[in-house]
């Protein structure tokens, strides 16, 4: 087995900043890398569509000297005929030397790192979480504001299913002085546990359904689309799809220096007269991003020594158990061959635990 990143708490905050280092010096000095991955391929697993995300991981890999194999459709794949992730896991580790894979279901990149013999790199499960976006995120912040300390980050929009939010507040959590602002409606509200975690990282947050009072105080404003293929409920979908769009009027409520990130596509929730706007960070955010998966996939591929698999899941006290079941109908234990319900303690006091694949909270 060997190392994989299903979730941003994977890289240490050390290793982040090494990172961050290599993609900024990739971004300064391109021809030093451009051998760096000759004669190794990526597979990039896509089970659910993708435009920045899959061909970032293969611009990267092209500019390392790599090469890419794939598909960017499950119905291409022999998933279709009914084929595990294990299986697909370990029938691809035959074929390339690192996977990139999406997949619609919580949890399924970690049975394909468990299965798999090369590592595997987590480019989003469902509304769980999304570690290489979050990269993207973080260079971006860096390279505008110089530090991840004592900031005042603002998430507005789906914090609910949107999984690139989750995963940059769990990085967010390990800084200094960092303050978080909730803007949703109540039907969008981050789930439990990402709140919990904050209450456990002395991450103070506020929530409230106003971003207009909200943006005054902002330093990074990180907006999202209300995703429709997260919803069951189309006329709830269309209810809230559009109950936040960020103007040019609104922009003037904001600090001059204030970042705008976005993980994209858009669909109305940023005007495009925000483009010219010397704020907007969002494309950029898709160069970063391009950067920062070729220093991961160099890391990841430099990396010598077989990991137990616990590196790729959270620290924590694990418990395997017939009588207890994910009852999250979009968990990978719903449709995986003879796959164990197992459960993280996360917090012993309390009691609380939540499924290892999905985190789902255990009632």
């Amino acid at each position: 087995m060997r190392r994989s990143v299903i979730d941003i708490l994977d890289l240490s905050v050390t290793e982040l900043d090494e990172l961050i280092k290599t993609a900024v010096d990739i971004a300064r000095h391109p021809k030093k890398y451009a051998k760096k991955c000759a004669g190794k391929k990526i597979a990039t697993l896509f089970f659910e569509p993708s435009t920045r995300t899959r061909l970032s991981f293969e611009a990267a890999m092209l500019e390392l000297g790599g090469s890419v194999i794939g598909f960017s459709d499950a119905k291409n794949s022999s998933v279709s005929k009914g084929e595990s992730i294990a299986d697909t896991a370990k029938v691809i580790s035959c074929y390339a030397d690192i996977i990139a894979m999406r997949h619609p279901l919580e949890g399924a990149p970690i049975v394909a790192a468990r299965n798999a013999s090369i590592p595997v790199i987590n480019a989003g499960d469902g509304g769980h979480c999304h570690p290489t976006q979050t990269l993207a995120d973080l260079l971006t912040i860096w390279r505008e504001k110089g530090t991840f300390n004592n900031l005042t980050v603002g998430f507005c929009g789906d914090l609910k299913y949107g999984r690139t939010v989750h995963s940059l507040i769990a990085a967010l959590n390990r800084y200094t002085g960092i303050k978080i602002v909730l803007i949703s409606p109540e039907e969008l509200k981050l789930p439990y546990y990402v709140k919990r975690d904050m209450q456990l990282h002395n991450v103070p947050y506020t929530e409230t359904d106003d971003l207009e009072k909200a943006l005054s105080s902002l330093d990074v404003l990180y907006m999202t689309r209300v995703q429709q293929e997260r919803f069951d409920d189309v006329e709830e979908y269309n209810r809230l799809k559009d109950c936040y769009i960020l103007t040019e009027e609104k922009m003037k409520l904001a600090k001059r220096d204030m970042s705008v990130l976005h993980p994209l596509p858009r669909v109305n929730e940023i005007s495009v007269a925000i483009d010219n706007d010397e704020r907007a960070c969002y494309f950029k955010q898709v160069l970063n991003g391009k950067y920062m998966r070729m220093a991961l996939i160099l890391k990841l591929l430099s990396a010598k020594n077989p990991v137990d698999e616990i590196d790729y899941v959270k620290r924590c006290e694990l418990i395997d158990s017939t009588d207890m079941v994910c009852t999250n109908p979009k968990c990978i234990t719903k449709v995986e061959q003879e796959l164990p319900h197992s459960f993280k303690l996360v917090d012993k006091q309390e009691n609380v635990k939540r499924c290892m694949y999905c985190e789902k909270k255990y009632k």
